[in-house]
Parts: structure tokens; sequence; C-alpha cells
């Protein structure tokens, strides 16, 4: 969402109206209510570029972020090879291939849904696999 510059200066204005009537009541004099009034002014400032700077940024950070999380393999083998563990290793290379798969899959953000529709399991079957999964890879932990 974009940032709405006219509406945070009349929402700032209305709370620094609000703030200076009861500085008033309260007896503190003009000029030091002058002088708040132009501190809170330039903070505003600041924090106003701060916001519009963000915005702007954005979507090209989402873009940078997302194509650091993407995976450094691209399949089962090449994830098989990236593990230097050799007790995890063997672990994962009796572990059946379509299970690998799943797990593949999973890794790469696909939820249980999306594989069911690609494997043809049911989504039972994929949850009841990657739990299997992880209990063996408890018990190696």
């Amino acid at each position: 969402m974009a940032y709405n510059k006219a509406k945070a200066e009349r929402e700032w204005l209305r709370w620094k109206e609000a703030e200076e009537k009861k500085l008033r009541e309260l007896g503190v004099d003009e000029e030091t209510i002058q002088r708040l009034h132009t501190y809170d002014w330039a903070q505003f400032n600041k924090e106003r570029q701060y916001l519009q700077r963000q915005v702007e940024w954005s979507p090209y950070i989402d873009l940078i972020s997302a194509q650091d999380l993407e995976l450094p393999v691209e399949d089962t083998e090449s994830l098989l090879d990236s593990i230097e563990d050799i007790e995890l290793f063997s672990l994962l290379h009796n572990v059946d291939k379509l299970t690998l798969e799943i797990l593949f899959m999973k890794m790469d953000g696909y939820g249980s849904k999306e594989i069911s529709e690609k494997t043809g399991l049911s989504v039972n079957a994929i949850d009841l696999r990657i739990f299997k999964l992880k209990k063996k890879i408890k018990k190696f932990l």
C-alpha cells in the first residue's frame, strides 16, 4: 500500500492540535509549545521520508529476498548429493524415491494438496509420508 502523505499530515495535525490544547490547559507557555511543534514537525518529516522510501523499495526487496530463498538443488539426486552428513545421507538414501520427491516438493514450497495433485496420492498419504520421514529424522537427531 502506498504512503498517503496528505492523510498522514491530517492525522498529525489533529494529534498535534489536541496535544497543544492540553499543553495550554496545563499552563505551558506559547514559546515552548511552538518549539515542540517545530521539533515534532521535523520528526514527522523524517519519518515520512523514511516511509516513502520504504514503500518504494518494498517490491524490489521482496523480489531479491525471494531469489535468495530459492533452493540450491534442482532435483532429488542433487538434494542427496548436497548432504554432507553421512548418517543423514544414509537415512535419506534408504527412503523410497516417491517420498524423496514429496520431501523435495515440500522444500520447494508446495502444499500437500498440490503435491497430491502432482503425484496422484491422497493428501492424507502425503502427510503420512512426511510425518513418518520426520519421525525417522528426529530419531537420527
